[in-house]
């Protein structure tokens, strides 16, 4: 794993749960400097474990046996403090907001040994290593789409877009979004869960719309070994 730079943030507390999640951001500001500096600033009151810049250096902010500040209010398979359980991962990249750009190489090649020396130390399993936009749907869209989700699945180090032997179960729209919620979604704002899920697992249409595809993955995600790219 590459050498790390400790940078020590302020911005941190006490864990109330062990690690089971591996929760991935991005940074969506204009630079790494500008990002280091507030995830740093007492003021801001937001920090992350981890921060990678677009060259692949890694920068640690706050010890993994703390829980740091990133994942706001949040939800993820019964999980409300987000924070207390999961690693954070801050990935530089401007975001939507300020020009969002594919991750380069580098960036990736720092951030696979990473995740999986957290999986292996922490036992953290496939389905518990999320973006933000899973965990609060109405309010983030980072990593993004552009995120190779399948670089990693096929790694072990996330699930994978199922992609075989898929088959529409014609749920209606109320019944989608009762197996979003099962599979791990807060499905309050039906709309939202539904363009996050599009974003991690159909990324090339973010329509917001329950279509046949949406529902044929999300049966076979529900299943115990779900066939995809991995």
């Amino acid at each position: 794993m590459a050498e790390m730079i400790d940078t020590p943030s302020p911005n941190f507390d006490e864990r109330t749960s062990p690690i089971s999640m591996l929760v991935l951001h991005y940074t969506g500001m204009m630079d790494a400097a500008s990002a280091i500096a507030r995830l740093t600033d007492p003021q801001a009151k937001v920090s992350a474990h981890y921060l990678i810049a677009e060259d692949g250096q890694i920068v640690r902010l706050v010890d993994e046996a703390r829980r740091a500040w990133h994942a706001g209010q949040s939800h993820w398979r019964g999980i409300d403090d987000v924070n207390s359980a999961s690693v954070g991962i801050e990935l530089v990249n401007p975001g939507h907001e300020f020009g969002y750009r594919p991750f380069p190489e580098a960036q990736i090649d720092a951030l696979i040994p990473l995740v999986a020396n957290i999986v292996e130390r922490h036992g953290v399993t496939r389905g518990n290593i999320v973006g933000h936009s899973d965990i609060a749907p109405a309010r983030k869209q980072d990593p993004g789409e552009l995120f190779p989700w399948g670089r990693l699945a096929r790694l072990r180090l996330a699930l994978p877009r199922p992609t075989r032997g898929l088959m529409d179960p014609h749920w209606t729209d109320a019944g989608f979004l009762l197996a979003l919620g099962r599979f791990g979604y807060e499905i309050t704002d039906g709309p939202a869960a539904t363009i996050a899920f599009q974003r991690r697992f159909r990324p090339e249409l973010l329509d917001g719309i329950i279509d046949g595809e949406c529902r044929s993955i999300l049966l076979a995600l529900l299943l115990p070994k779900p066939q995809g790219d991995d």
